[in-house]
Order: structure tokens, then sequence, then C-alpha cells
């Protein structure tokens, strides 16, 4: 059978089996998922399941129901889908298909996964990184070359910085990403897509695309845009329904 991992404003997760014909969802207590908010209605949805789909349904709640950040009336949940209701995350899991690699089959996207077009998009908003801006004191004569460095300070010269991605909230909360190529792209094509970028000086992270006028990614609870942003040790990046931390590797 199927379930429901709920994480509410908190962070705290439960997971629900979608264990009969209907299971309820609301803020009243006679709900088979109860959720404690007023935001939510008394009785806010429903998920029908028969055989091995299950089919999620608004019941007329005052604030809606939303499915990766579209507002719906009646939604087929796939595995992965992620149900919003007031601020609780509903993360629908498909019998059979969660697993360890859960979180890098559901958010780590591939070259070519879906098409050129899409590829092309990263590796624009992939370049947007800033450049640093020159030296304020920089002189516009010509000087003189400083004298040569020895070979030996190449081999002291310090190693680029490896960092990764530690998820912090959710059902695969822990499991981490190691962001060892040059360009990672993270999250649901029609949702929230972010690309991050391994260069010499650091990670960047830009948004790349996701549902019209939807929500952009987060960082430290500051929305992305078309601009690169670098990354800190410590950040949490928010995409998809799914918080991050990012991480420098010692």
């Amino acid at each position: 059978m199927g379930k429901l991992i709920v994480t509410d404003s908190s962070g705290q997760t439960k997971d629900f089996p979608l264990n009969k014909e209907r299971v309820t969802i609301g803020r009243h207590a006679d709900n088979d998922i109860p959720l404690n908010d007023k935001a939510v209605s008394g009785h806010h949805a429903v998920v029908i399941t028969i055989l091995q789909d299950s089919f999620l349904e608004d019941l007329d709640s005052t604030n809606g129901t939303q499915v990766n950040s579209k507002q719906i009336a009646k939604h087929p949940l796939s595995h992965g889908d992620v149900i919003s209701i007031g601020r609780n995350s509903l993360r629908y899991e498909g019998e059979g298909q969660g697993g360890d690699d859960d979180f890098e089959k559901t958010m780590i996207l591939k070259p070519g996964q879906f098409g050129a077009a899409f590829d092309a998009q990263v590796s624009k908003a992939a370049t947007a990184a800033p450049t640093p801006p020159p030296s304020m004191g920089a002189s516009h004569h010509p000087v003189s070359a400083p004298p040569a460095a020895p070979n030996l300070s190449q081999t002291n010269a310090p190693k680029p910085i490896m960092g990764k991605l530690r998820v912090v909230s959710g059902p695969n909360q822990g499991k981490e990403l190691e962001l060892s190529k040059a360009l990672t792209t993270i999250g649901k094509p029609g949702v929230q897509v972010a690309a991050i970028t391994r260069r010499a000086d650091g990670y960047y992270i830009v948004h790349v695309g996701g549902q019209a006028g939807g929500a952009k990614p987060l960082v430290n609870g500051n929305p992305l845009d078309t601009q690169a942003r670098k990354l800190a040790d410590g950040d949490i990046v928010e995409l998809a329904g799914t918080q991050m931390s990012f991480m420098i590797m010692s």
C-alpha cells in the first residue's frame, strides 16, 4: 500500500499508510490524518485508493489544497507528489517505490532527462554566477610583471573546496548529496528547479525554472532569482518542499 509522510510546521514527520479506501485529512480529531492547524478546514481533503491507485480530492476547503504548488480540486497521485495543506506538507509515496536512493531519484535531474531545450535552459542559467568586481585601487597604467613564483608554490596552492547538501526535513532527512560535479541540477520540472555550479571560488545556486508565477526556491528564507547566489557553509536551501543544508566538507 502507499502512504503519506506528513511534515508539520515544526518539522516533525509521521507516516500514515493508505490502508483503506477513504483516508480523510482535516483539523478535526475524527479524521484519519488530523492536522492541528487553524488554516486547515475541519474536513479538508480525502485520499481515495482503488487497488494500486490513489486520488486526492479537496472537500471544498476554505484555503484550498495544492499538489506540487498547484491548486487542485481532484488529482491522481504520483510517487513523490508533495501535497500542501495549510502549513503542512504531505508527501505521497507509492507502494514499493520508496528506498535509500529515493532522494536522488526524485530530486536530482540528469542531463538529457527532459530534453535538449531544458538542458539549454539549465546551462544558460548556470553561467549567471557573478564575477568578482575589479579592485577599486587598480591602476590603468601598465606595470611591470611580478617575478615568477617558484614551482613549489604551485604544489602548495589550496585545493578547490568540496561541498554537499544534507536533507534536514521530511522523509529523506539525513541523506546527503556530494556536489562533486561542475553542475548539479536539483528539483522537479514544472514545480521548482535550481542549478548549483562548482567554481574555483566556491558554489553558486541559481533558479532555473518552475511553475509560472509559482514560489521560487529559498536560501535562508530569501527567494532566488535569475542572478546566481554564492552559497556559504550552513545555508539552508528550500526547494520543491525539501529543506537542505549546504555544508563545506573538511
